[in-house]
């Protein structure tokens, strides 16, 4: 059975070439949002027009990332959602949330640091772990049984 996994989340970290690269082997498919930061940023106003304010600049991206986005977490068997220590990921929050409402397996990778305020998020988890092995290991134990 081929896996397909949607990495979503933290982009200021290798994490996602941590678990493809771990995952070398495995029947499993990746796909990811754009990481590249101002590509996700200016993506809407380089396609659709600029924009004099600030607000329906971002509003044009985030809606453009959104199709992206939308479709990765809908066809996926399983969504993992990075929160790394640097900046507050809101959107990873929903990317979250959106795939819990979607009933889809969800991995939450996070340090200890944000265990209190992502409570409820790692409760709709189905794993929640702290470093990328982990999730390349949880990859493994589901499609062949072994562990590490």
């Amino acid at each position: 059975m081929t896996l397909k996994i949607y990495l979503s989340g933290e982009i200021h970290t290798d994490w996602r070439e941590q678990i493809t690269m771990g995952a070398k082997g495995l029947d499993v498919t990746f796909d990811s949002p754009v990481t590249d930061h101002d590509a996700s940023d200016d993506c809407g106003v380089a396609i659709m027009g600029a924009e004099d304010k600030k607000f329906w600049h971002d509003n044009k991206g985030a809606n453009l990332n959104a199709i992206r986005t939308r479709h990765g977490i809908a066809h996926a068997d399983i969504v993992v959602v990075r929160f790394g220590e640097k900046y507050k990921q809101w959107n990873a929050a929903f990317d979250a949330g959106y795939a819990a409402a979607l009933g889809k397996s969800l991995i939450v990778m996070h340090g200890p640091e944000h265990q209190h305020p992502l409570k409820e998020v790692d409760a709709a988890a189905l794993a929640v772990v702290e470093e990328p092995q982990q999730v390349v290991d949880i990859l493994r134990y589901v499609l062949n049984g072994t562990l590490p």
